[in-house]
């Protein structure tokens, strides 16, 4: 396939970001983007040289398009996608996949019927050092696996939550999860990736300081299927920011990951351990555009897809059940 990827973007706030990539990337090509301000579109498409609509429909009859990236309300995000897999489009979704498990199901067996590919934008997981960290861990280099321990401590204004558009879809639940669902799902995502799958959460959640439908504070326990243990504590009510951190310890050592960098890594059988020690490919995709690129070029499988990205989703909803109920939810897995 000697032929560009071409690419159709809907919504324009971090999907314009999106969009600038697919023009810096080797093979794709920006061809329409959307969004329900005319004038955010008009802007982009100027910028970017590109065709706009404010009709999403309107872009999915195009034939000149082979990919489609999502980039609205995290509860909408599915059903975009599943119009885009019905008209024959590869499709990818920015975080998180959705609020809604039975709609990430409902996605998932569109793809599969359609053979078409579902990707979730996890840009993280592209990342050298997650990469390398992932490496260790897959390599017992700290033996095995005891304790994962994430902590996202963030700030966010009331004006956040009413801003956006629409406007206030961040504080309501029918479009946008909490803490957890928004901000912390990208370590979320390196949590359970880095660990292993989550057997079991013990949550509580609560809204402490902000007027919003959704939570500010998320804690949850977990058992993963390793038999490790875990902890999660996301929040969006800690002034000032402090920052996110992932802790793993082993019984050959530990790594801290604190806000993208490695602070500590510590191993009982080397006084002087390196991630470096782990090549990586360099022409691996850096990102989701290069990532969809080679996936329907090449063929290869991407970094997140459907069945991988909903599992972020299956345990924040775990956590948010939990503080309902006061019981253990014990995860599915597809």
């Amino acid at each position: 396939m000697s032929d560009p990827v071409r690419f159709g973007i809907l919504g324009l706030g971090m999907g314009a970001n999106r969009a600038r990539l697919v023009t810096e990337t080797r093979d794709a090509e920006l061809v329409c983007v959307c969004d329900l301000q005319e004038g955010r579109a008009r802007e982009v498409a100027k910028e970017l040289s590109c065709e706009w609509t404010t009709l999403y429909d309107e872009m999915l009859k195009r034939k000149d398009i082979d990919v489609v990236g999502i980039f609205t309300p995290s509860g909408t995000h599915c059903d975009y996608a599943v119009k885009a897999i019905q008209a024959g489009k590869h499709v990818f979704v920015t975080k998180p996949m959705d609020i809604s498990v039975e709609k990430c199901d409902a996605a998932i067996e569109e793809a599969r019927n359609a053979g078409v590919i579902l990707a979730v934008d996890f840009q993280m997981r592209y990342e050298e050092t997650n990469q390398k960290i992932k490496l260790a861990l897959d390599n017992r280099r700290l033996g095995r696996l005891i304790l994962g321990d994430l902590r996202m401590k963030w700030y966010r204004t009331q004006e956040y939550y009413e801003g956006g558009y629409p406007h206030g879809w961040r504080k309501r639940r029918k479009t946008e999860g909490g803490s957890a669902a928004n901000q912390g799902v990208h370590f979320i995502d390196l949590l359970q990736w880095f660990m292993g799958p989550i057997r079991t959460v013990y949550g509580r959640s609560g809204t402490f300081a902000h007027n919003i439908e959704t939570e500010d504070l998320s804690m949850a326990l977990l058992t993963f299927e390793s038999g490790a243990w875990g902890s999660i504590v996301t929040t969006t009510a800690s002034y000032p920011s402090l920052g996110s951190s992932i802790e793993i310890t082993g019984d050959n050592g530990s790594i801290v990951w604190r806000d993208g960098n490695v602070t500590l890594y510590k191993r009982k059988d080397d006084p002087e351990p390196s991630l470096d020690e782990f090549q990586l490919d360099p022409d691996r995709p850096k990102n989701i555009i290069e990532d969809m690129v080679s996936a329907v070029k090449g063929g290869s499988h991407v970094m997140v897809d459907g069945v991988e990205g909903r599992k972020t989703v299956a345990i924040i909803n775990a956590i948010y059940e939990s503080s309902k109920t006061g019981k253990i939810v014990e995860l599915d897995q597809l």
